[in-house]
Order: structure tokens, then C-alpha cells, then sequence
């Protein structure tokens, strides 16, 4: 199993592992419910070293992108990182991405940990640039919270903006660093080779940032409506029926665009709603949705430290009206909950 270069540091913090993608990595240190707490109202800082990234340089290295991704990244400039996703011909997600674009044919893509090898294929098939892996050579640590600007840049001495994309040194070795993230908070991704990543996450801390594990990563990023591939976003799922339209430009050709028109014209047969529970209880994945006609389960569900309820989002086929009663079903018992349209919490 694929290890963290900061193994050593996380046990040193009495970090408790799980697995994540096929990685050995930090679940929680002092408590879910704590870390949490820490980015919401403070600053913490998370190893998430197991997620994929490979560099994509040389001509044709834009149109390779805009071919096998759904937004348009040649409608954003260098210095500047973009949310997309790769489908396949029926529109469904392969994989939702990040990409970094450093230079006019110069990218770093991020796609999830356990998608990394099929993304990567997908792109050493394409002619002209040069694609080379770059996870296994570096650690991505992601600062996350509302002080994060602070710890940041006295860490590293420059803040990136709000998806905007910067290179530099640490410690005699090159840095990459975007205003991206996974809570809804503000923060950034920084990588770095391996060998400095110990000393890295030692300035982090301590500027004042709190360990965090992948649990509170979990309960942060459901708050804020954000899918989890493999349980709100899979093969079979388009986003048209995440409710994420916004993340396709049709304006240019890509996999599954077809599919995607298609379902445009005709509407989509199922929809992703949020929904609240009136107690503390979390609803799982694969609990019972019902509104109004159609039926489907939860995808994501948990607690939510923010709301001290539970909170969840599932698929309903077909998509219910505006006024539907929501129910839920946990443990053989069907209540009522209160739609939600996501975020959560507001932020």
C-alpha cells in the first residue's frame, strides 16, 4: 500500500490511519468532531498527499485538455486552477478535477486518488504533450479555515488567490501552491517534493495550524454540498442530475457531450437534493428518499458539527417538485425531513 512522505510525522501527532484510495492515511488526531471544528473557526491543515496529479506540458497540451474535460479550461488564463470533470460517452463522471494551469501549455491535473491511473491512461493516449506523474515524487498538504492566509504566508511567504495558481522555492526545492480546497473555507493546496514535505508541515503547524484528518475533510465538504466521487458522483451519473450544469461549457467539443446535449433537451430522471434531519442521528449511505412520486437513497450522510443535526444528500427518481414532503428511512422507520438546497452552512 502507497505510504504519505509524512508517515513518520502523522505518528509523531498520534495521527490514526485508514484507508483512502489505496493509501495509508490520517483518518483523525484529536477527533473528528474537533478538527472540524478547527477550519470552521480557526485554521487546519490536511495531508492529502494520496490525491492524484500528473503534469501535462508541451503543444497540445490545451486542446488535449479541453478535449477530455467538460468545462473549458481555455477560458481561463495561466496562473489560474479550474473545477471539471472527465465523462464518458453516455455523460457520466469518470472523475471530477481539479486542473492547475501554470502556462499556456503547461497543467498539473488532480483527479481523485483512486482514479489516478485510469485518468492518467486517458491521457498518455493523447498525441503531442508529454505527460509525467508527479505524486509519487511530492506531498500535497491542503490549509483550510479562516486564519489560513496568516499561517500560509508565514509558512511559505505568498498567499494564492481564490483558484489562482503560484510556483516558488521552500527549503531549496520548488513549490506549486492554488487557492483550492475541499471545506468551503478559505485556504490553499501546496505540494512539494517529498523530502520536504516533514519540514513543511513543521512550518504549518507552527504558524498555528491544527492537524486535521481525512474524517473531518469528510463532514467539512458535506456541509457544503460538495459530491464525493464514488457515492454522489460515479460512471453512471451525469452532472446535469448532480445539479452541476455549471461545471459543462458546451461550447466546445469533449467526451460525452452528445450525451450530455441529449439529456439537456429532454431532462434529466433523477436530481440530487439536501436534505436536514430534526435530530442528531446521521443518515448513511443507502438509507430510503421519498418526495412526492419518486423514491431513490442517500448518497453522503453525517453528522453535522456546524448544525448539530444530521444532514445528507440522496438521488430521487423522478426529481420531486419544489413542495414535496421529504422523507427518510433509518432503521425500518420513515420520518420527515426538511429539504435542504446546499451549502448547508453558509460560508
Amino acid at each position: 500500500m502507497p505510504d504519505t512522505p509524512l508517515r513518520q510525522s502523522h505518528e509523531d501527532l498520534g495521527a490514526r490511519f485508514t484507508d483512502f484510495g489505496g493509501w495509508d492515511m490520517p483518518l483523525s488526531y484529536e477527533g473528528v468532531i474537533a478538527e472540524h471544528t478547527h477550519v470552521r473557526n480557526a485554521v487546519g491543515v490536511f495531508d492529502v498527499s494520496h490525491l492524484g496529479r500528473f503534469r501535462l506540458r508541451g503543444d497540445g497540451a490545451t486542446e488535449a485538455v479541453r478535449r477530455e474535460l467538460c468545462n473549458d479550461i481555455g477560458k481561463i488564463s495561466p496562473g489560474r486552477a479550474q473545477y471539471t470533470m472527465a465523462l464518458n460517452d453516455a455523460g457520466g463522471v469518470v472523475d471530477d478535477i481539479i486542473v492547475w494551469r501554470f502556462d499556456d501549455d503547461d497543467y498539473w491535473i488532480m483527479p481523485n486518488g483512486v482514479n489516478f491511473d485510469e485518468l492518467q491512461a486517458r491521457f498518455s493516449a493523447t498525441s503531442g504533450p508529454t505527460l509525467t506523474p508527479v505524486r509519487e515524487d511530492t506531498a500535497l498538504l491542503a490549509v483550510q479555515g479562516p486564519g489560513s492566509a496568516a499561517v500560509i504566508s508565514q509558512a511559505i511567504g505568498e498567499v494564492p488567490g481564490r483558484f489562482r495558481v503560484i510556483t516558488g522555492k521552500f527549503q531549496g526545492g520548488p513549490l506549486w501552491a492554488a487557492g483550492t480546497g475541499y471545506t468551503g473555507e478559505r485556504g490553499a493546496e501546496i505540494a512539494v517534493p517529498g523530502v520536504n514535505a516533514p519540514a513543511l508541515l513543521e512550518a504549518i503547524l507552527d504558524a498555528g495550524a491544527a492537524p486535521c484528518g481525512l474524517g473531518a475533510r469528510d463532514t467539512l465538504r458535506l456541509e457544503m454540498g460538495y459530491p464525493l466521487w464514488g457515492q454522489d458522483l460515479t460512471e453512471e451519473i451525469t452532472p446535469l442530475e448532480a445539479g452541476l450544469g455549471w461545471v459543462v461549457d458546451l461550447d466546445h467539443e469533449f467526451r460525452g457531450r452528445d450525451a450530455i446535449v441529449a439529456q439537456k433537451n429532454q431532462g434529466v430522471e433523477r436530481k440530487l437534493i439536501g436534505f436536514k434531519t430534526e435530530g442528531r442521528r446521521p443518515p448513511r449511505q443507502g438509507y430510503g428518499l421519498r418526495a412526492g412520486a419518486g423514491s431513490g437513497t442517500v448518497t453522503s450522510g453525517n453528522f453535522s458539527p456546524v448544525l448539530e443535526v444530521g444532514i445528507g444528500m440522496g438521488y430521487v427518481s423522478p426529481p420531486p417538485e419544489a413542495g414535496d414532503l421529504v422523507e427518510l428511512e433509518m432503521r425500518g422507520e420513515w420520518q420527515t425531513v426538511t429539504r435542504v438546497k446546499p451549502p448547508f452552512v453558509k460560508r
